[in-house]
């Protein structure tokens, strides 16, 4: 049965309050986990690739995956683009789906080279709406892909949705929880100041909470955020 602890209903709170509790919220963590210096990578390209292969899969899986990118030396654009889908599928195994991320992959670096000429360079210079929307175009690029890559590959701010943070807003009546994705991502840009490295580290902050605390059933304990307000779920 769900327990409930006077979980204020913030979605419907004036917009000063719920920039307080998301502030709260995010310093509480903080201090917590400290910085997550995320998104691994050692290349724009490479958090690109990861962002990709992360669909559906845990990260220590893509790892794996990235590592045998990175000894074939085919973390590069024209490198990676060149190989045929069955190797690059074997290479990505461990990432779960690999034959569809291959294509994924495929259709990613094929509308990079066609819009692009596969220069990150020239994609800096298009705006974030429009580079989103293209993005969306991709075959296999949904929004929480778009978003990382915009975050964490091209430093735009744009914050990250995933069910760790539909979670948490739900379960600290930030939201309901089963709100469209852009509905969520505007609760945290409205009331946020819009940059780039606090919304980098606020959701890699939601991502720690949610591995350590915030999963499917809930673990309270320790939690950072159990002093706030919440729903306590079996």
């Amino acid at each position: 049965m769900t327990s409930v602890r006077n979980v204020p209903a913030f979605s419907r709170s004036p917009k000063t309050q719920r920039r307080r509790i998301l502030i709260a919220l995010y310093k509480a963590l903080l201090a917590h986990f400290g910085p997550q210096k995320w998104w691994p990578g050692k290349s724009r390209f490479e958090v690109i690739v990861g962002a990709i292969l992360t669909q559906n899969t845990a990260w220590r899986n893509v790892e794996r995956a990235i590592a045998n990118l990175r000894a074939a030396g085919l973390l590069v654009p024209e490198k990676l683009r060149r190989i045929k889908r069955a190797r690059l599928a074997k290479l990505i195994r461990s990432a779960g789906y690999f034959n569809v991320k291959a294509e994924r992959l495929g259709a990613f670096l094929d509308w990079f080279f066609g819009a692009y000429g596969g220069d990150l360079r020239r994609m800096d210079r298009t705006p974030t709406m429009v580079l989103r929307e293209e993005l969306l175009a991709v075959r296999g690029v949904g929004r929480e892909t778009a978003d990382s890559i915009l975050l964490y590959a091209l430093k735009r701010p744009v914050f990250v949705i995933d069910a760790y943070t539909r979670r948490i807003v739900r379960r600290h009546g930030l939201a309901a929880g089963d709100e469209d994705y852009d509905e969520l991502r505007a609760l945290f840009e409205d009331n946020l100041p819009r940059q780039v490295q606090l919304y980098n580290e606020y959701h890699a902050l939601i991502v720690a909470a949610g591995k350590n605390h915030c999963g499917p059933k809930t673990r309270c304990d320790g939690c950072p955020l159990e002093a706030f307000p919440h729903i306590e779920e079996p």
